[in-house]
């Protein structure tokens, strides 16, 4: 059974489509993220929790082997496997024996920080001409009390005593066949090779401590939904004197009441009246960038499309521009005063109640008609 229920955890059923998910994880990050709930605690592990989730049910081939084996990663083990939770037949060996083979201490070098999220929602106007936007978000930062060395400031980190700074720590086990010398992680370093004897009082010793950001993200023009954003060592700060992580702004775009997005192409409805269409006229079209003034052909029929080439989203490397494309709609009043209606009784009468395009089944007899 999975250890955790990421379904459940975003609220969706098991089978899901991938826009279903998508919709979730934003309505819940919305809600709980750290910056705007009111328990901060609560809201920073549910963050968590739902980031986990959307990060292994967003990607097909991590979901499929969570819906499989209930894990992802290690964890999962495959068919023919000896069922003790992915292990190898070593790790089965070493339950009775312990370790023979002489693991490798965790003690290493300077060890990379891990890289952060951070969600934005921005308007498709921000994305059309670009933006910058605040954030603020909490971290593991490197402390600057004793420059991440986690020593307090004038004392050194020094190699263990116990394990002469390997890391490792041996034992000798009288088994039945024989005597085995096994090695661990030293228990005084947990493994690191080196002790703190004065820890940092403001990080207690980690050479991290969580820490506000705040930061001014540059959005170009052009991006679309789903967009991300590199900021370089914004992230959770290393280990051991290593570089720090990244953040990365992942982006969304609003719905627009007026406007639709495909790529770098835009869409509009816009009506006109029945004068307009039928005479011709010049109308002014919203665009993103403005109202532009489009020609309207004498004549012109409900849902014909117009193309306004270049008057689309900018890409966001190089100049070139997506196209704005004008659907007509007919607008047919629904209050007539006096006036009006007698013009278009006239106009019937005149014979402008008479449909000049033929009836589909008058086009359909024709199709048949011998010659």
């Amino acid at each position: 059974m999975p250890t955790k229920d990421y379904y459940e955890i975003l609220g969706v059923a098991a089978d899901a489509s991938g826009d279903e998910i998508k919709r979730a994880y934003r309505k819940l990050a919305r809600e709980h993220h750290p910056d705007v709930a009111h328990d901060k605690s609560s809201a920073e592990h549910r963050f968590k929790q739902i980031n986990e989730a959307y990060e292994v049910l967003s990607d097909p081939n991590k979901r499929a082997q969570y819906d499989r084996f209930g894990v992802v990663g290690n964890g999962a083990s495959g068919p023919g496997g000896f069922g003790f939770g992915g292990g190898s037949f070593g790790d089965i060996f070493d339950m009775f024996f312990g370790n023979m083979r002489g693991a490798a201490p965790r003690r290493a070098g300077p060890e990379r920080g891990a890289d952060l999220r951070y969600d934005v929602e921005i308007s498709l106007e921000d994305a059309y001409t670009g933006s910058s936007r605040e954030i603020v978000f909490d971290r593991p930062a490197a402390c600057d009390a004793c420059n991440g060395s986690g020593a307090r400031r004038g004392t050194v980190v020094v190699a263990c005593d116990r394990c002469g700074g390997s890391g490792m720590a041996q034992s000798v086990r009288h088994t039945p066949l024989g005597q085995i010398v096994t090695q661990s992680a030293c228990p005084r370093c947990g493994g690191e090779g080196h002790v703190i004897p004065h820890p940092c009082e403001v990080c207690g010793g980690h050479g991290r401590r969580e820490t506000q950001t705040r930061l001014t993200v540059e959005i170009p023009a052009g991006v679309d939904d789903g967009s991300r954003i590199r900021i370089a060592g914004n992230g959770e700060a290393g280990s051991r004197g290593g570089p720090p992580g990244d953040l990365y702004v992942y982006l969304s775009i609003a719905a627009h009441p007026l406007f639709t997005r495909n790529g770098r192409d835009t869409f509009v409805d816009v009506p006109v009246s029945f004068p307009q269409a039928a005479l011709g006229a010049t109308v002014a079209v919203p665009s993103l960038g403005g109202e532009v003034e489009v020609s309207i052909a004498p004549g012109t029929q409900s849902q014909t499309r117009l193309r306004l080439r270049g008057y689309g989203m900018p890409s966001v490397r190089g100049s070139q521009r997506g196209d704005h494309h004008v659907t007509i709609h007919v607008a047919v009043p629904t209050k007539l005063n006096n006036r009006q209606r007698d013009l278009l009784e006239q106009y019937a009468r005149a014979g402008g109640d008479a449909i000049e395009e033929r009836t589909f089944l008058e086009r359909v007899k024709d199709a048949f008609r011998p010659d």
